[in-house]
């Protein structure tokens, strides 16, 4: 049974808050919930992100987030 609203239908603010709320309980879930917990929590969060990879296929990529930005620092 799947469970939240389909992240197709979440406005650009909503997609933005669900994420961010999922990252403020990640470590949270990894550490203490049960391990049907924890799958559901990354399951959203798959579906979450990837709703916002559809949306932004050309978001802006920082470039020390590279492995060649890695290699000049």
């Amino acid at each position: 049974m799947e469970t939240g609203i389909d992240p197709g239908e979440l406005s650009d603010d909503d997609l933005f808050r669900e994420l961010g709320h999922l990252y403020e309980t990640r470590l949270d879930a990894l550490r203490h919930a049960s391990d049907q917990a924890f799958g559901e929590h990354t399951r959203r969060m798959n579906q979450l992100e990837a709703e916002y990879l559809r949306r932004w296929p050309g978001r802006e990529i920082d470039p020390e987030r590279l492995r060649e930005g890695a290699r000049t620092r």
